[in-house]
């Protein structure tokens, strides 16, 4: 029994893959990923080897491997992955509301998605994951109707103080980030548990108190362009318009220090400091190591 519906499934798949809409079979696209040039038939075949399962055939987002939490069965996956037909990304080098860049879309692939399904695809060659970049692109008309944004520009990171970490805990304030985030920035705010994607399905602002890596990478640089670009298709939005640059550093500075269990430069010299030091004492985990009495 088991065996048949195996068979019915794999049928079912390929009679899917051949029924892809023919406008999105025949485009031929290309990726330029520095002297790497990607091609969309080559994607093909990738794509249906390792992604589908997830993207679904259309690439769509649904694949069979995600259940809406409107399902009897309940969601398998906690995030809807990403639906390449919309192409709304929501890491990118460019302002909100354009397209990525090829690279943006390969880096992606390296890096991975924090807190969700999608892994780093670094066992892939170089030619590879511009290949998947290239037939990624074919899904939607966006590609062929509009060009990718131009790449915001980041510049150099301003000096680390105690000064520009506290100006960006008033930022934090001011900017009402802890609407979203919480307070400790542990993603628990009083706005967190309603807030949805633009697929109306339930997301929860990040938690900067567990890890190093955020949603778009894990430097510096990498959060300023969280501010600037904002995470398309999520409640998250693009602050190029309200801070200048060197208050985007202050505030980079300070999301710092709520990784307490990072040890970066900024929570170093934040914990030398007698209000720093209390903060990240209340904000540290305690309990048993059995988990008994843990702060959440």
């Amino acid at each position: 029994m088991m065996r048949t519906r195996r068979i019915t499934k794999l049928f079912l798949g390929i009679a899917a893959c051949v029924a892809l809409p023919i406008t999105a079979a025949a485009q031929q696209g290309e990726s330029h990923i520095g002297k790497v040039t990607g091609h969309s038939d080559a994607g093909k075949q990738l794509f249906y080897r390792y992604c589908w399962g997830c993207h679904g055939f259309r690439g769509d987002g649904n694949g069979e491997n995600w259940l809406p939490p409107s399902s009897w069965l309940g969601p398998y996956l906690n995030i809807q992955p990403r639906d390449f037909v919309a192409a709304t990304f929501k890491c990118r080098s460019t302002p909100t509301g354009t397209l990525p860049t090829d690279q943006d879309l390969y880096n992606s692939l390296v890096r991975g998605f924090v807190n969700s399904a999608m892994p780093s695809w670094i066992t892939l060659t170089d030619q590879n994951r511009a290949d998947l970049v290239a037939f990624i692109k074919t899904f939607s008309a966006r590609w062929k109707n509009e060009k990718a944004g131009d790449p915001i520009k980041v510049p150099p990171e301003t000096k680390l103080t105690v000064e520009s970490i506290k100006h960006g805990q008033e930022l934090f304030q001011k900017l009402e980030c802890w609407k979203c985030h919480g307070q400790e920035g542990r993603g628990d705010g009083p706005s967190a548990s309603t807030l949805t994607d633009s697929n109306d399905q339930p997301i929860r602002p990040y938690n900067f108190a567990v890890g190093s890596r955020f949603k778009c990478g894990a430097t510096n640089q990498d959060l300023y362009k969280i501010f600037i670009t904002g995470l398309d298709g999520t409640p998250m939005p693009s602050f190029a318009d309200v801070i200048k640059p060197e208050d985007a550093w202050d505030l980079v500075h300070f999301l710092r220090t709520l990784q307490v269990t990072h040890t970066s430069p900024e929570l170093v010299l934040w914990e030398s400091t007698k209000e720093g030091a209390a903060q990240i004492a209340s904000r540290k985990i305690s309990g048993t190591p059995t988990g008994s009495g843990i702060k959440q």
